[in-house]
């Protein structure tokens, strides 16, 4: 970063003279064109998922521009956060960096303020700081509820639409184990409560369904009542350790306490399982790298059902799931440029038609191919949509906490009544240090 500061330094030295020495009536023969030739940014990916789709996107930025692009992808289960610091103690910041929410406080006063940059008024999704103003580019809109395998549930008999509560998720349950066999499935659902690699799974996105399901977008109830020292409600939280125990009953064992996020999302795509506890993200998987498994099941219609651990709940989670943001010690310039044209026509061609992302910007043309991306614009439409209050859980509570009451209770070390007692007591220690 610093090499090309001093680079495009002496090349505005170098301009300076060179426009002094030909006097005032040579200006207008000087070219329009600027060579970017050797000028990099670096931008730091946490979703490893698309991290060839972004190499995509950085090979169509030079192309278009002779900028190079850098992306240093941060593979999934890394603490990303913790990466990051790591760079910048080096001195090896990114010029763009992601950012979760509850990462953004990380970067208190170190990150560019994009108020004025023409794709803030084009998208709802930026992410913005009441301070710093809009410090956050929204690259897609993620949703998390519970995939199913449309045509399973279509040959077992279950219309998706009736499970709307808990004793009707059990009886799919029930009746979807019963004819295993008969479908080829190796488990009802593919549900991994690992927590040093894949802790982000149910610490963070499943643990969001207890802070949001059936809630307004603005309803904050819960993650108020848990940020307030560590409070749970009582009649919520252990509904929803019923459901989480349905999951650790139905899952496949081969994944459920193992570091098996790829084999759990390829045994979905491999029509193994009726559900997964996974988001919309998968779908890039599915028809990336596990798109030959996927055809081979017969490139099934997807669905996603609410985490309806109570009676009438009815929306899925959705949110920007992350957000690109400017370092103000980086290549500011160059850095706003980029994320300007990843607003426009060539870049979202590739973040929507080849990612497969559902983009946040209203002007976009185009639609993904992505199996998920019309069941999240089915549920928007409807204002069937809850939000992501769990990334304003206290950084790593999820992840590096709450994600070891989730594994024990899967692997029988403690039960329903147990499970929630881990989650107070994990919440309690951890507001206590904060």
């Amino acid at each position: 970063m610093k090499f090309n500061k001093l680079i495009a330094l002496i090349t505005a030295i170098l301009l300076c003279f060179m426009a002094s020495g030909c006097g005032k009536g040579a200006e207008s023969e000087v070219s329009e064109e600027v060579d970017n030739s050797g000028q990099e940014i670096t931008l730091l990916n946490i979703k490893s998922e698309v991290s060839s789709q972004l190499e995509e996107l950085a090979a169509q930025y030079k192309a278009e521009t002779g900028i190079t692009v850098n992306v240093i992808s941060v593979q999934s289960g890394v603490d990303a956060q913790a990466t990051l610091k790591g760079y910048y103690l080096s001195d090896q910041m990114p010029d763009i960096i992601a950012c979760e929410a509850s990462g953004f406080e990380n970067w208190d006063g170190l990150l560019v303020d994009l108020s004025d940059q023409n794709w803030a008024s084009r998208t709802d999704a930026a992410y913005s700081d009441s301070t710093y103003g809009v410090i956050g580019f929204p690259y897609t809109t993620e949703a998390i509820g519970l995939a199913y395998n449309a045509d399973i549930l279509n040959k077992a008999g279950i219309d998706p639409a009736t499970i709307t509560g808990p004793e009707s998720m059990k009886a799919a349950f029930e009746t979807l184990d019963s004819k295993k066999s008969e479908l080829g499935l190796t488990a009802v659902i593919g549900y991994c409560a690992e927590p040093t690699e894949v802790g982000w799974s149910a610490g963070n996105h499943i643990m969001g369904a207890y802070i949001d399901s059936g809630l307004a977008r603005t309803d904050t109830t819960y993650i108020d009542l848990l940020n307030n020292g560590g409070q749970f409600d009582e009649e919520r939280i252990n509904a929803y350790a019923e459901m989480i125990g349905l999951f650790n009953q139905y899952s496949n064992s081969a994944v459920l306490t193992q570091p098996a996020y790829n084999d759990q999302v390829l045994g979905f795509a491999s029509g193994k399982y009726a559900f997964v506890t996974q988001g919309s993200w998968i779908g890039a998987t599915m028809t990336g790298d596990d798109s030959d498994a996927y055809a081979a099941a017969g490139n099934f219609e997807v669905g996603m059902l609410p985490y309806a651990f109570q009676d009438g709940m009815d929306t899925i989670l959705t949110s920007a799931p992350s957000w690109w943001a400017v370092i103000k010690e980086g290549d500011v310039e160059t850095s706003k440029a980029f994320l300007q044209w990843c607003s426009e026509d060539s870049a979202q061609q590739i973040l929507v038609e080849k990612a497969g992302f559902v983009s946040p910007f209203k002007d976009c043309k185009y639609v993904a191919s992505d199996p998920f991306a019309k069941v999240i614009s089915s549920y928007i439409s409807a204002g069937k949509t809850s939000n992501w209050h769990w990334m304003n859980m206290p950084e790593g509570l999820g992840q590096n906490g709450f994600s070891y009451a989730f594994f024990n209770y899967a692997s029988g070390t403690t039960d329903a009544a147990g499970f929630v007692q881990e989650l107070k007591d994990i919440a309690t220690e951890w507001y206590s240090k904060l």
